[in-house]
């Protein structure tokens, strides 16, 4: 007599298998957009300020900075003087997130950023803060504005607020100059930025040994030297509060060590 085959019961929790790999899945999905949405604030701010730069200056390089995290200016050999060295590696474990100071000064100076005397950004290595020499300085002198001290006031008590390095970095136009005081577009861009470091600490409080200073002549613009507006705005001080990355450039003390990657 035959034997008969066994037939094997229906599984009615098949179903549980497909059902896990959906939870699983959906588990990932959303892990991927919290992780998304948790953007570097400061990286952020450089995107923005980027865009509006290139909406100003029709410059599509200033864009792509952004992006890549480059600064939008040129980084020439600089030509200046400096104090101090700094430590280095003290100052990076300090130095806090700048976009609050970003959104303090932008509030403080509305006034004058909308006048075109001043124009705050952030960029990769800090807080920048341009003072258009037409506010600040007389042509192809180095002798602050006094009708310019409260700004400068205003700007130094944020630079004592905050425990961060900061270099004051003269600039010029294109245009040659050879005057009794100044032989060059160099000794220019030096002295503005010394006189205006000498005004900050002298006057206004801040410390002589967190502070820098540069002169970059020509090499640098933000605008085209070609036009009368774009030779205004390449002539300008630039207050640069240095944030950690801004800080591996700069020079350590001896036996102190350097800002980490």
């Amino acid at each position: 007599m035959a034997r008969r085959k066994r037939v094997a019961a229906a599984n009615h929790e098949r179903w549980l298998v497909s059902y896990a790999d959906f939870i699983t899945l959906l588990f990932a999905f959303f892990v991927v957009m919290f992780a998304n949405s948790q953007v570097d604030r400061e990286r952020v701010a450089r995107v923005s300020e980027s865009v509006k730069g290139a909406i100003e200056q029709g410059s599509l390089q200033i864009v792509m900075n952004g992006f890549l995290g480059r600064s939008s200016q040129v980084k020439p050999a600089e030509k200046g003087l400096a104090n101090a060295p700094v430590d280095v590696g003290k100052s990076a474990e300090r130095a806090p997130d700048l976009l609050p100071s970003l959104e303090s000064l932008s509030k403080q100076f509305a006034g004058e950023i909308a006048e075109g005397k001043m124009l705050v950004t952030l960029t990769q290595r800090g807080l920048v803060v341009s003072m258009n020499e037409a506010a600040f300085f007389p042509p192809a002198g180095d002798a602050v504005n006094p009708v310019a001290y409260s700004m400068v006031e205003k700007l130094a008590a944020t630079l004592k607020s905050l425990p961060n390095q900061v270099r004051m970095e003269g600039h010029t136009d294109a245009t040659p100059i050879s005057t009794a005081r100044f032989k060059s577009n160099w000794e220019l861009s030096a002295a503005r930025a010394i006189a205006l470091m000498e005004l900050m600490t002298g006057r206004f409080g801040v410390p002589r040994d967190k502070v820098a200073i540069a002169g970059y002549a020509d090499t640098a613009p933000v605008a085209p030297n070609e036009t009368v507006e774009g030779r205004a705005r390449n002539r300008r001080v630039d207050i640069v509060i240095l944030n950690r990355e801004g800080l591996k450039n700069e020079p350590a003390v001896a036996g102190k060590p350097a800002a980490a990657n």
